[in-house]
């Protein structure tokens, strides 16, 4: 690889491992995997979360710290407009932790999978010396005859929705957010929509990836982004020197999902916020002074202000292993 990553490294496993048109239809790449067997679809995912990057020990409780690890995969099922099943739980645990603190991670993870119908089959356990990581694996099907819902399947004209509110995570909903699995069983039979990923990199980075997967560029609004900017995201800025709508673009772990669609799903039930539109390339990197070079396969993500001012969005949402 020429460069350091997660985005580097996904790129190349992407193809040294491509799908399988007849096995595995949906590969390295989205919210998901999908197998075939037989005539049925299952999906599959996994999730790493470790003290110190996803959660702090020493700050948050055993119940909180489970509940997001398995949250963060029934996140992914979302995405992908999937019933989850059945997760398998690994646990690295240090070796000062004691049993009842390790009961409490799994009462954790049980508020939500009893919720969601996702039932707990097995897992593995090993100690060390180092800190808490917890490993969730989760297997889940389709919600929908079409089959599920990906995020390279949003196209020119598409109207962008987010399910909620964004930025300012870390001021605590990173660990309480409520899968959106109840909208995306709603979502998912309307022919409406066309590509949906969770939000849980930053709205910039993980547009960027739904760009690159569509190969479209895209356009915000600026006067449509206010609307989905969250409360926290208005308090953080008083303490970091950034505005609220950098914490609304940047901001990681939302879980909010991103959806692209026909423009109608606005009058839809979804309660869905608009905040922009999928572009052809060249609408959006030769217009009203935004020229820029860039490689044919790197999305352009332009800011659109009321007064037709456009500013080019970096993706600068979080990115492991940089």
């Amino acid at each position: 690889m020429s460069e350091k990553g997660e985005n580097a490294l996904v790129a190349w496993l992407r193809e040294r491992f491509p799908p399988d048109a007849d096995r595995v239809p949906v590969g390295i790449g989205d919210d998901m995997a999908v197998l075939r067997f037989g005539q049925s679809l299952v999906a599959i995912t996994t999730d790493m979360l470790l003290d110190g990057v996803h959660f702090e020990t020493d700050k948050q409780s055993f119940e909180l710290i489970g509940r997001k690890a398995l949250a963060c995969s029934l996140s992914d099922c979302a995405a992908m407009a999937c019933q989850p099943v059945a997760a398998t739980v690994s646990l690295a645990l240090p070796n000062t932790l004691a049993l009842e603190d390790v009961k409490c991670i799994y009462e954790g993870m049980a508020q939500v999978a009893d919720r969601f119908g996702c039932r707990i089959v097995g897992g593995d356990t090993t100690s060390w010396s180092g800190r808490l990581a917890i490993d969730i694996a989760m297997l889940a099907e389709p919600l929908s005859p079409r089959g599920p819902i990906r995020r390279g399947d949003a196209r020119e004209g598409d109207a962008l929705f987010v399910s909620g509110p964004l930025g300012g995570s870390l001021l605590g909903s990173h660990l309480t957010f409520t899968p959106r699995l109840d909208l995306a069983r709603q979502i998912a039979p309307d022919p409406a929509l066309h590509a949906m990923m969770d939000l849980s990199d930053g709205l910039s980075m993980d547009l960027y990836r739904m760009c690159q997967a569509s190969g479209c560029d895209a356009e915000l609004e600026a006067t449509s982004l206010e609307r989905a900017i969250s409360p926290a995201a208005r308090d953080l800025a008083r303490t970091t020197g950034r505005t609220p709508l950098e914490h609304t673009l940047h901001d990681g772990e939302d879980f909010e999902l991103l959806i692209a669609g026909h423009p109608d799903l606005v009058q839809g039930p979804y309660g869905l916020i608009p905040v922009g539109r999928m572009v052809g390339k060249s609408a959006s990197r030769f217009r009203d002074g935004l020229a820029i070079s860039l490689s044919q396969d790197a999305p352009c993500i332009a800011l659109v202000h009321p007064d037709g001012r456009r500013d080019r969005i970096e993706p600068r949402g979080y990115e492991h292993w940089k």
